[in-house]
C-alpha cells in the first residue's frame, strides 16, 4: 500500500524595509512572499505609502541603499529580482500633484497654527497644564528612583546572556546578549539582544561602546521589562 507524506508549504517570504521618494521620514518592515507578483506588492504599498498606484515605480536596494534593480515588471515575481532579507523596496512616486510631494505629509512648519496666549490658556476651565499639575507626584525623591532600579535589579536576576527572548512592543525574537548597568544609556539596568531579523539599530555598539557583538542592524538595548524569556 502506497504510503503518502504531508507536504508542508515552505516559507518563501523576506522581510523587507519600505521607504519613499517624498517622506525622509517614513520607513515601515513589511514581509512578503517571493512569488507576490510587482502589481500586487504596488497594491500592498499604495496602502501603506498613500502613492497611487498608477504613480508608482518601485527599486529594490540592498541593505546599504545601493539600487540592485528596477521592479518595471508588474507581472514578475518578486523572486525574479532576488531579494534578501533587510533588502530595501524604496517607492518612487511619479505624480508631481502627490498628497507626498512637497513635504505636506512631515513638515508641520507648512501647516498654519493657532496660537493661544499663556494667559487666554490659563483662564481654561480645564487643560493639560492644569492636569499635568494635578497628577504630578508630590513627593518625587531619590528613594523613588532607588527602588524603580531596585525593581530593575530584580528582573535583569532571571535574565541571562544565551537566554531566548521576545521583546515588547511586536514581540521581537531574538537571544540574550547582555545584562547589567549602562551609565552611558541612562541610570538603572539594560538587557542587549540580538534578534533573529534585522530590526535592530546597531551591532552591539551604541555611543562608541561595545556592550555585545551581533550582525549590524540586528542589535538592541531595552529596558528589562520589556523582555520576556522564551
Amino acid at each position: 500500500m502506497a504510503s503518502s507524506k504531508l507536504q508542508l508549504p515552505v516559507d518563501d517570504s523576506v522581510l523587507l524595509l519600505v521607504t519613499h521618494s517624498n517622506l525622509s521620514t517614513f520607513a515601515a518592515d513589511i514581509r512578503v512572499s517571493q512569488q507576490t507578483t510587482v502589481e500586487a506588492l504596488k497594491d500592498k504599498l499604495w496602502r501603506k505609502t498613500g502613492t497611487a498606484v498608477a504613480s508608482m515605480r518601485l527599486q529594490l536596494r540592498d541593505d546599504t541603499g545601493a539600487k540592485i534593480a528596477d521592479l518595471d515588471d508588474d507581472a514578475a515575481p518578486l523572486a525574479a529580482y532576488g531579494p534578501y532579507n533587510g533588502y530595501r523596496i524604496h517607492v518612487l512616486d511619479l505624480d508631481p500633484s502627490s498628497l507626498t510631494s512637497g513635504g505636506w505629509l512631515e513638515d508641520t512648519s507648512l501647516v498654519d497654527k493657532y496660537k493661544m496666549s499663556d494667559e487666554a490658556y490659563d483662564k481654561l476651565h480645564t487643560n493639560f497644564r492644569k492636569f499635568k499639575e494635578k497628577m504630578a507626584p508630590k513627593n518625587s525623591t531619590s528613594e523613588d528612583k532607588e527602588q524603580s532600579e531596585k525593581h530593575m535589579e530584580e528582573l535583569c536576576s532571571k535574565i541571562k546572556v544565551g537566554d531566548r527572548c521576545e521583546v515588547e512592543p511586536g514581540a521581537k525574537r531574538g537571544t540574550v546578549k547582555f545584562v547589567g548597568r549602562a551609565e552611558a544609556l541612562g541610570r538603572g539596568f539594560w538587557v542587549g539582544v540580538q534578534y533573529d531579523e534585522p530590526l535592530g539599530k546597531h551591532d552591539g555598539m551604541v555611543k562608541g561602546i561595545r556592550f555585545f557583538e551581533c550582525p549590524q542592524g540586528h542589535g538592541a538595548i531595552v529596558r528589562p521589562e520589556k523582555v520576556k524569556i522564551v
